[in-house]
């Protein structure tokens, strides 16, 4: 029978590597909102991946936890499709939060088409963001976006009901928005470490 050695004098002596997980680069792509920046591992949205939000119902303002990002990658000349949203954007608000809305392409497509535009949107290599808004997504649908995003080095930011919390994602970055009792997001899944235990509230405004 082989000699029993105390571990921790293998550690001492350096004879067992000890691993240690790379901490996440920090991002490049900050979301606008302070209080949701320092939550984040990376310190804003998770490059060239998806991020999913989960509304309790359409309309609550998710786009305005969005818009400090769009405005900035707009101000840089940096394409942005919108598609098949549930409201008409309103043109004369998103200028009024600093969105060049001749960066922006609003495409309307049937729903079976929403995840198809997406994607290749995604792919093209041509946009700095991709908003979508599908019905319907299924696990396999939702990793092929996150594919795409990676491929075409964009960020895609996929609203979707929050009854799919229950549901596992391949989404980089998952937050769910709660307009109650002040308005919030919860992190409910993070690339690069732990989610917050906390949410995090955003009635201090985005910088």
């Amino acid at each position: 029978m082989g000699q029993v050695v105390a571990l921790d004098s293998l550690f001492h002596s350096r004879q067992v590597w000890q691993g240690r997980a790379a901490p996440a680069p920090p991002a490049s792509q900050p979301t606008g909102w302070p209080a949701l920046d320092a939550a984040l591992p990376t310190g804003g949205w998770p490059e060239h991946a998806m991020t999913e939000i989960l509304l309790p119902a359409d309309g609550v303002g998710e786009l305005q936890l969005v818009l400090p990002t769009l405005a900035r990658l707009t101000r840089e000349a940096r394409p942005v499709v919108v598609i098949s949203p549930p409201y008409v954007p309103y043109v004369a608000g998103w200028e009024a939060r600093g969105v060049v809305m001749s960066c922006v392409d609003i495409v309307q497509a049937d729903e079976r088409d929403v995840l198809w535009a997406a994607e290749q949107c995604l792919r093209s290599a041509s946009c700095a963001a991709v908003l979508a808004w599908p019905m319907h997504a299924d696990d396999r649908s939702l990793r092929r976006l996150q594919v795409a995003a990676d491929t075409g080095k964009a960020m895609a930011f996929v609203f979707r009901d929050r009854r799919h919390a229950v549901q596992a994602s391949p989404a980089a970055l998952r937050l769910e928005l709660d307009g109650t009792p002040t308005w919030q997001v919860c992190v409910r899944k993070c690339r690069g470490g732990n989610p917050p235990v906390q949410a995090v509230p955003l009635a201090s405004g985005w910088s």
